[in-house]
């Protein structure tokens, strides 16, 4: 496996385009209608489509994103270097704090949060 992309469906491409770029302090390395993506690292991307670009793909087979906005679909795992800057960018960028920088049970410190669609960002250092 070369690349990893994970693809979040989100409500509005241009306010998660600018949540996500103020939280990763990164400008995206593509942002054209129907996608944007940001390089994690080497490895993986993150990308974000509208609900209703994927809707177009999953037809009827499964429910419209839209039905789930809000609700915890998933959760994006960032460990990084300085931890409080990047919960202050989180906060800054309008995240809401769910649970505050904390050590948790398998060592890292991390403190969890919600992107304006509801997905889960936990922002992590190791201990």
């Amino acid at each position: 496996m070369n690349l990893v992309e994970i693809i979040l469906y989100v409500k509005s491409q241009s306010a998660s385009t600018t949540f996500y770029s103020a939280v990763l302090n990164a400008a995206p390395v593509l942002d054209v209608p129907g996608m944007t993506e940001f390089m994690l690292n080497e490895h993986c991307k993150l990308g974000l489509m509208p609900n209703a670009g994927i809707a177009r793909i999953l037809g009827d087979r499964l429910p419209h994103p839209d039905h789930g906005s809000g609700i915890p679909r998933c959760e994006l795992y960032l460990v990084v270097d300085d931890l409080e800057r990047a919960c202050a960018r989180a906060a800054a960028a309008g995240a809401l704090l769910v649970s505050p920088s904390e050590h948790r049970d398998w060592g890292d410190r991390v403190a969890y949060f919600a992107d304006p669609d509801g997905h889960v960002l936990a922002l992590a250092c190791k201990s």
